[in-house]
């Protein structure tokens, strides 16, 4: 390779960047002393090199590094690697007793050439090395960046197959394939860096796993139906980070979630499925590092099959992919699904400025999408890279990933992040692109909980309603109504009714059911509900990126104060605000999707962006639940769960259809005015703050395991925004004869007085801005 000096003398008056002069990889040595000058750019560490007759051919799949036994009973490991245009490519053993950063040994790697190529996976068996050795790559190759040939062997990699990883990612200089410090940093990434990373970065760990390969594991699994799920979004570290049930030492652990206070609060909820935000190992990103910062959220993976080894309480060894699978276990016994929030759209290696950690070092042309220049990273995700799931390598890469998780790991579905990155074809979205094509067709993967992020944000990325079956979306029209209604800012009624009866205009195609719609008024990226509720403008000075970073579109109300407020009627108003977004969303038709925390209160001071808050900002803070008025919310969410657990017609799997579904009877779903009179277009389009809908019980078109139709109670459910109270006619024969209030969200305490009828046909006072929910008595249909 040229010399910094020589590079810096080549380049252009243009400053074009300069090709690397290299034609082949380092020498050697002798393995006692650096290769390369050893000055600001070049050097590597002492190494052994492993005898060449040590290296058994192996076998080229699977990929990553499997523990079994070998030709002639010798147990060992079997190393594959696919890294396609490679020159070659050495595995690279790390034993105890060295110093080092990030999980590094300085002193003791030992390196073996792996010299078996198969359709471009490198492969050896390597006898003797058993569970719990540290191991990485060192991939040889050109150094051409304009081609995106960016092979660098003096990079440590993470194997992209890696069952765990042992250390932490820092990012210092050397961790960067090219020379991150370079003056003109328009062509520094031209420059190829020569300073060994293995010090700095954590390495792969061989885990003896279970038997791959074979029939889903199913042992265990709730198997909880779409339209009987109510999702729970929680971060493993944040949810137990202070929760005064969990011992000290297990809390913000894989273990303090199976622990049995965790889990009793959740079944307590009533949610049926946790939705863990990334659990994938990731790295944490440079700027932030610099800022005394982490990736608390961790939306920056690096491993795919790796358990993030930070929320491991007994070792990362392998031992927190034990820890993983026991969690599961636990939450499997209590009947609670587990769904992962998957990264597969970008990875923690960020543009053609960023570190060199895995796949950039092992194929960078054959895992990105390059641009026509193909120093550029095409970037569909803003971090700076995409996948390319046009290439088999990088699809293949994804699809073993999410078997793993389903059949070793036992996980029950996955929420993938930008979703719409992934269907891309060569350009566009394509709903026939090849990731969506192999989902839908594998055995495994296509009977699991599919949960898409319907956007990305390339041209082209709003992609919500537009996923096939069997997928679900996260939907941000139903969080955009529902907020727009309760803030007093929807001009009618319209889109609210729309949404509560499960987005047909957006699914009902293509046999998608109101369960493909995740509904939610809050998720981990922006407000808090309480915030939601208590600021209109993002506070995130603590990000410390000048409170530029975060939406502006909140779409909130502060109810009269920013922040916090001592004021009894601001404090009071927030908290039926809040009960009345709760209760919306429960009674949706759709699946209901919750954030840990919000059932008791829990603030971010306003942050709507706490990506970066691995402190109390970001925790779940359970001392909220000593707080009566807040524990009054988390009551009344519980209560609302166990309602639509209860009643069929709170849970729909068809949408309704606005018919009698027999002749003599009632339509599925009616609409009212406040006068008690059914709905015609014309009050569809006039300006309205008061929702009314019947649901009826009876027709329900719905049937139990052995084929036998359900039937149940019928609702009348009043959503009134208004700033004072309404009288609202109530429905008489054939809908009812009368009603009696289940939920009432103008009071904190749900249990009050015995329930009071109200006969049909009479007005009832329905009090400022909240939501009630009232029983038909008696049953429009006696079942028989």
């Amino acid at each position: 390779m040229a010399s910094a000096a020589e590079q810096e003398e080549l380049r252009d008056p243009a400053d074009e960047p300069v090709r690397d002069l290299a034609t082949g990889w380092p020498p050697y040595g002798d393995g006692t002393a650096p290769y390369g000058d050893g000055g600001a750019f070049g050097g590597h560490l002492p190494y052994r090199r492993g005898h060449a007759g040590s290296v058994w051919p192996g076998a080229p799949a699977p990929l990553g590094a499997e523990f079994r036994t070998g030709p002639g009973g010798a147990t060992g490991t079997n190393f594959a690697l696919w890294a396609g245009g490679a020159e070659a490519v050495e595995v690279c053993l790390f034993e105890d007793g060295g110093e080092g950063d990030g999980g590094g040994n300085r002193t003791r790697e030992t390196r073996y050439e792996l010299v078996e190529q198969t359709h471009g996976v490198w492969h050896g068996f390597l006898p003797g090395v058993a569970p719990g050795t540290r191991y990485g790559y060192r991939v040889h190759g050109r150094w051409d960046p304009w081609t995106g040939a960016r092979w660098n062997p003096a990079k440590l990699l993470l194997d992209p197959y890696a069952r765990a990883v042992d250390g932490d990612f820092r990012l210092p200089p050397e961790v960067y394939g090219h020379v991150r410090d370079w003056p003109q940093q328009h062509v520094a990434d031209t420059v190829r860096d020569e300073r060994d990373s293995a010090p700095h970065v954590p390495k792969g760990v061989v885990v003896a796993g279970r038997a791959r390969g074979g029939a889903p594991v199913d042992e265990g699994r709730p198997g909880t139906p779409w339209a009987d799920t109510v999702l729970y979004e929680l971060h493993v570290r944040g949810f137990t980070a202070r929760h005064p049930g969990v011992p000290a030492e297990l809390r913000g652990t894989y273990a303090g979630l199976a622990h049995p206070a965790a889990i009793e609060h959740l079944r307590g909820l009533g949610v049926t499925a946790v939705e863990l935000l990334p659990v994938h190992q990731f790295a944490h990103e440079d700027h932030l590092l610099r800022r005394g910062l982490t990736n608390y959220w961790g939306y920056n993976s690096i491993g795919y099959f790796a358990p993030h080894a930070a929320y491991a309480a007994h070792g990362t060894r392998g031992e927190q992919v034990a820890e993983f699978r026991d969690m599961v276990r636990a939450l499997h016994a209590a009947g609670i699904e587990v769904v992962l929030d998957v990264v597969y759209n970008h990875t923690a290696e960020g543009g053609e400025l960023g570190p060199t950690l895995s796949l950039r070092g092992v194929g960078n042309r054959g895992y990105y999408r390059l641009q026509q220049d193909a120093r550029r990273y095409a970037d569909f995700t803003g971090c700076g890279n995409t996948l390319d799931v046009m290439r088999p390598q990088a699809l293949r890469l994804i699809t073993d990933s999410l078997r793993y998780w389903v059949t070793e790991m036992g996980v029950d579905g996955f929420r993938f992040d930008l979703a719409a990155a992934l269907a891309r074809a060569a350009h566009d979205v394509d709903m026939a692109s090849p990731f969506l094509t192999v989902l839908a067709q594998d055995p495994v993967l296509s009977g699991v909980k599919l949960i898409a992020e319907p956007w990305d944000v390339g041209a082209g990325g709003y992609q919500v309603g537009a996923f096939p079956p069997p997928w679900a979306e996260w939907n941000d029209r139903y969080r955009d109504a529902v907020r727009d209604f309760w803030r007093g800012a929807a001009p009618d009624v319209r889109d609210l009714g729309t949404r509560l009866s499960g987005s047909s205009d957006l699914y009902e195609w293509g046999g998608r059911q109101p369960y493909a719609s995740v509904n939610f008024v809050t998720a981990h990226d922006g407000f808090t509900l309480r915030d939601l509720v208590s600021y209109e403008r993002k506070h995130n000075e603590a990000n410390g990126e000048g409170n530029r970073d975060g939406t502006d579109n909140n779409r909130a109300w502060n109810c009269g104060a920013e922040g916090e407020s001592d004021d009894p009627d601001v404090t009071a108003l927030r908290r039926r605000q809040s009960r009345n977004m709760v209760a919306t969303l429960l009674l949706s038709a759709g699946v209901p999707m919750l954030v840990a925390g919000d059932e008791m209160g829990r603030t971010q001071g306003g942050n709507n962006n706490a990506y970066c808050q691995d402190n109390e900002t970001g925790w779940v803070d359970w001392s909220l639940l000593g707080d009566p008025g807040w524990a009054a919310l988390h009551a009344l969410t519980s209560r609302l769960a166990r309602l639509r657990a209860q009643h069929p017609v709170l849970r729909r799997r068809t949408f309704f259809t606005g018919r009698p579904r027999t002749p003599d009877g009632l339509r599925d779903l009616a609409w009212f005015t406040v006068r008690g009179e059914e709905t015609t277009e014309d009050d569809w389009y006039a300006p309205a703050c008061t929702l009314v809908l019947f649901l009826s019980g009876r027709d329900i078109t719905r049937r139990d395991e052995r084929g036998r139709e359900l039937v149940g109670d019928s609702f009348l459910a009043i959503l009134h925004a208004g700033a004072d109270p309404q009288n609202v006619g109530l429905p008489g024969p054939p809908w009812a004869d009368a009603y009696e209030v289940v939920v009432d969200t103008s009071l904190e305490d749900q249990a009050g007085e015995p329930a009071v009828r109200h006969p049909g046909g009479t007005t009832l006072t329905v009090p400022a801005r909240s939501v009630l929910l009232l029983r038909a008595l008696p049953a429009p249909y006696d079942g028989g």
